[in-house]
């Protein structure tokens, strides 16, 4: 037997509970993985809360490093002793990255390369490869494009600003506190602002003398739509890739055609990821972004996995910054 975090009902952290669970032997085309270090993402309070529906009773967590204890028929690029990882919708099977081992698909997971931590790679699989499929796909940014990306102090925000920075763009930050805004201009960020005192949509104005954007990066959601959409120059586009505040209300399309025929998509991991080789290809471009010292991956929290209840609750009550890892 082993541990793993269970849930059997929607609801606030403390519905998590620390349960025995049976890993079979891996089946054809599976790997068993015993998990060293598992990511936390807002993803996992949106699965837990139920915003976001899962069958039940059921695991949690998206995001893992490990090392593979063996292969099923049909595995032949992975054997027992590979260091590995998978990230958000590359995990080929429901959330239960939040256990001492699991069985997951072979081929979701890819190969950490040396120079990249356990840790690290635990960290980053989902953010980074969320960060590199909006700036490098979703939105190409091109060298010198402004753009605006809330949360900038997050797991995601953290990443991206140093990415765009290595692109050469001019990035400004939202973020909750002083010392958020400091740690986003630490990894990037031309200049941020202070969404609990500041109207963002006017001081990004004030920000560029008046001249509006050609894309906002948006996880917060609900509280920010629409200042979003007024920061945009015509044919603009809103990517809104999370729900921080909560979920987008609906809204007449004919807004986005007052405001300049505007762009508005909805991304998500899992479709920038559902072929092997957009995986493979977003996982490598972050691994080489990272090893080439551009991109830091610096793990801010740390909790024990059977402790992950209080995770959850400094992650909604905005008290982490960055990435938080749990250890097995």
């Amino acid at each position: 037997m082993t541990k793993a975090i269970r849930f059997h009902q929607t609801g606030g952290p403390e519905v998590l509970q620390w349960e025995d669970v049976e890993v079979g032997a891996p089946g054809a085309g599976q790997a068993r993985l015993r998990h060293t270090a598992v990511g936390l993402n807002f993803i996992d309070t949106y699965h837990r809360s139920g915003l976001y529906p899962l069958p039940l009773p059921s695991g949690l967590g998206v995001e893992a490093a490990g090392v593979v204890e063996e292969v099923g028929p049909g595995v032949t690029d992975l054997k027992a002793g590979d260091r590995v990882a998978y990230g958000g919708g590359a995990a080929g099977a429901a959330p239960g990255a939040y256990a001492e081992a699991r069985l997951i698909a072979a081929d979701r997971l890819v190969k950490i390369p040396d120079g990249i931590s356990d840790q690290q790679a635990a960290a980053m699989m989902l953010k980074g490869m969320t960060a590199e499929y909006l700036i490098r796909r979703t939105f190409p940014v091109q060298p010198g494009q402004i753009v605006l990306f809330h949360a900038a102090a997050g797991g995601v925000g953290l990443i991206a600003g140093q990415w765009l920075k290595a692109l050469g763009a001019i990035t400004i930050g939202t973020v909750g506190s002083d010392e958020k805004a400091a740690l986003a201009r630490e990894h990037g960020y031309d200049h941020t602002i202070v969404y609990t005192r500041e109207n963002f949509t006017r001081r990004v104005l004030e920000i560029t003398g008046g001249v509006k954007l050609p894309v906002v990066f948006d996880s917060v959601g609900k509280d920010t739509f629409m200042g979003s959409l007024d920061c945009l120059q015509p044919r603009g586009m809103l990517v809104v890739f999370g729900n921080g505040s909560g979920p987008v209300a609906s809204f007449d399309l004919g807004v986005l055609a007052q405001k300049g025929s505007l762009y508005v998509t909805r991304p998500t991991l899992n479709a920038y990821t559902a072929s092997r080789e957009d995986l493979v290809a977003s996982a490598s471009a972050l691994f080489d972004v990272v090893l080439s010292g551009k991109v830091r991956i610096e793990i801010n929290q740390t909790y024990p996995l059977a402790d992950v209840a209080q995770a959850h609750r400094d992650l909604e009550g905005r008290k982490t910054t960055g990435s938080t890892v749990l250890v097995p």
